[in-house]
């Protein structure tokens, strides 16, 4: 069958809806993904030998699906290259214990927001200090809650800057990192301590004002104790080799999803199986196949549905959103190199013809450039 191992086919047959409402929304958007039931847009070829009409269905542009966000991603990595620096970026993810899980899958929008705040906390205080920065560098960070089986494993990657802004003595100036050498700026053990203590103090914040739904609360706060006894994980990357480094990561972690089509291997409706590659980091990396039953595959996936409007990209430092443009052009006139070009908004219809070579206009049938738009549908009965 043609495209049968796709999430969306597997969502089709095997989701009923739910009392989440946005959740269920979320997956009823996936599974009308460039189907009639979105809408379209009709064309025919203008060509007299050919004639034929055209349908072009409209995607559900939801940021789980695994077929959206192409476009936008690409315009995103765009702007951001428009922010990098010559200077050195560095890579760290900061993960919470699983022992949190439930918890947090109780709490998302909260706590996965401190997970954000804590893990740049830390970071914006190590670079304070002069023995290792003595300045403000950007920070970019990523949340994934997904590990390579679908399990829940929620962790932020940060890329930071080995340089900031330094305006100690009242006037801004650039500086280096101390320790801008092969090894990570900060010392990572020291990091992970901070973090932790970070994170569990903002959960002790939030549970003493009532903010937090567990039951009973004597139950966290002893795990909080036990937490506090324990390792946790803050891995540092190699440093990115350059600007293009940032950029090629970038194009391949901002919009992910948590499971591509491409790693569905099979799924077999009759015998509600199925069968996804990931890769086994406990084992160098090897790729494997796991099979699951169909339903849990689908509880699996829908664990990774964001809270409504929660921004899984966000940034801090000198890139934080608020005067993010300017402080830009003062950081290139600190460092003497020219300003960053002007951003510059591309149409889908542009990418598409630059990204793959294919004109909106080309025919599939006689491969003319003779389609013209006769009429669109919308999924609400509007017809244009």
């Amino acid at each position: 069958m043609k495209n049968a191992n796709t999430l969306q086919k597997i969502l089709q047959h095997w989701h009923k809806p739910e009392t989440n409402l946005h959740v269920n929304n979320v997956i009823e958007q996936i599974k009308q993904c460039r189907t009639a039931s979105l809408g379209y847009h009709l064309y025919q070829c203008t060509d007299r030998e050919c004639r034929k009409y055209h349908y072009r269905y409209h995607s559900c542009r939801n940021r789980h699906c695994p077929q959206c966000g192409g476009f936008q991603k690409q315009q995103w990595i765009e702007d951001r290259m428009n922010e990098l620096l010559p200077t050195n970026y560095f890579h760290v993810v900061f993960t919470l214990p699983h022992e949190l899980n439930s918890c947090i899958l109780g709490n998302r929008k909260l706590l996965l927001k401190l997970l954000f705040d804590t893990s740049a906390q830390t970071l914006l205080t190590f670079s304070k200090d002069k023995k290792y920065l003595g300045a403000t560098p950007g920070i970019l960070s990523l949340l994934h809650t997904w590990g390579q089986q679908l399990s829940f494993h929620p962790h932020v990657h940060c890329i930071i800057s080995s340089g900031g802004i330094d305006n100690t003595s009242g006037i801004q100036y650039w500086r280096n990192a101390v320790r801008n050498s092969k090894q990570f700026i900060f010392p990572i053990k020291a990091l992970a301590k901070v973090f932790r203590a970070k994170y569990l103090m903002g959960i002790k914040v939030l549970l003493e004002n009532n903010q937090l739904r567990v039951s009973p609360k004597s139950d966290l706060n002893i795990l909080l104790k036990e937490l506090y006894k324990k390792e946790w994980v803050v891995y540092a990357k190699r440093p990115f080799g350059g600007p293009q480094q940032v950029i090629s990561y970038l194009g391949r972690y901002t919009h992910k999803t948590a499971i591509t089509n491409s790693r569905i291997v099979r799924f077999d409706s009759d015998n509600n199986r199925v069968q996804f590659k990931y890769k086994d980091y406990a084992d160098n990396s090897n790729e494997k196949l796991m099979e699951v039953n169909a339903c849990d595959f689908v509880t699996r996936f829908k664990q990774h549905i964001l809270p409504k409007r929660f921004t899984r990209i966000r940034s801090y430092g000198y890139l934080a959103n608020r005067g993010r443009t300017e402080r830009i052009k003062e950081i290139t006139k600190m460092m003497n190199i020219p300003a960053h070009p002007i951003r510059v908004k591309i149409s889908w219809q542009t990418r598409l013809l630059l990204q793959v070579g294919k004109s909106i206009n080309c025919c599939p049938n006689c491969h003319k450039e003779t389609l013209i738009q006769i009429a669109s549908y919308y999924k609400h009965g509007h017809y244009g």
